[in-house]
């Protein structure tokens, strides 16, 4: 009875082994895969890695940054605001220029007195100022009301206006933030970040392409230049429209530390401009694929 039991569980065990091994051996069917891979639309095109900018003349995007330094005492603006010119984004903590500012003004004012009390006396009695005395007054009031304006002046800084119209792209500072003219601290990256980044209005966009230096004898002559743009993880497609060569190759940054990063290979940028499409997610700072060609 007992080899019979074991007999059986043997013909058991070996009956599952062939089953498992028929159904593990089956080879699924792969998926389709969610997006074509971007493929080069010319014969002889250039691949290039390039990041979506503001379309602007100069430079990328516009890095505001504070004149003095203090804390942030107030956040005026949300991202993704609209702005105009001399609209204000940000207020410092004004406890103490306030103050200056005052005492700046009471000194202006007393000099001020001081003076119409001289020049009024004079006219009275021309012997009972002397000229020297009366143009010390002079001097003092003018002095004092310089130093009232300069401390007004000095106050205007602590808030935060944008320099021209276009969208809040990043605030990169919180109330109690500690903000100077390097920027505000970003325990992340452990360098120092703009206080507010603002694009132009984002009708159309700006693409900076990085061409491999090998590749830049391969270019076409500027009239002749074609490009397409590729968003990573989508079939979608734009063509694009060259704008300029900034004509300096310079070192490749590497996105891991942009301050202390040494690299060998050296980049050559190219702007195209397109329209931002209306079904479409992009935003500056987006890493795509772009194709060059003729």
């Amino acid at each position: 009875m007992r080899n019979r039991l074991l007999f059986g569980a043997a013909i058991a065990g070996f009956l599952a082994g062939v089953v498992a091994a028929h159904f593990m051996g089956k080879r699924k069917a792969p998926l389709p895969p969610a997006f074509a891979p971007a493929e080069n639309p010319y014969p002889a095109g250039i691949y290039s890695e390039g990041i979506i900018e503001s379309a602007q003349p100069h430079g990328s995007n516009v890095n505001v940054f504070p004149e003095v330094s203090a804390a942030v005492a107030k956040i005026l603006v949300a991202e993704g605001e609209q702005v105009e010119p001399g609209q204000a984004l940000l207020g410092l903590d004004t406890s103490i220029p306030r103050a200056q500012a005052a005492s700046a003004q009471a000194a202006a004012e007393s000099a001020e007195k001081t003076l119409a009390k001289d020049e009024a006396a004079c006219a009275l009695d021309a012997r009972s100022v002397s000229r020297d005395a009366l143009d010390t007054a002079r001097a003092a009031a003018a002095s004092a009301k310089a130093n009232f304006e300069a401390a007004l002046a000095a106050l205007s800084k602590y808030t935060l206006r944008s320099p021209a119209a276009g969208v809040v792209t990043a605030i990169n500072a919180a109330v109690k933030d500690y903000a100077s003219p390097q920027g505000v601290y970003d325990p992340y990256t452990q360098g120092y970040d703009p206080v507010i980044v603002l694009s132009r209005p984002q009708e159309d966009l700006h693409v900076r392409c990085y061409v491999d230096e090998i590749l830049v004898d391969r270019l076409p002559p500027p009239s002749l230049i074609k490009a397409q743009l590729a968003i990573r993880g989508s079939d979608i497609r734009i063509p694009l429209q060259f704008v300029r060569i900034q004509p300096l190759i310079s070192p490749k940054i590497e996105l891991s530390d942009q301050r202390q990063e040494r690299v060998d290979v050296r980049v050559l940028p190219v702007i195209f401009r397109f329209a931002k499409p209306s079904n479409v997610n992009i935003f500056p700072g987006e890493l795509v694929d772009v194709y060059i060609g003729q």
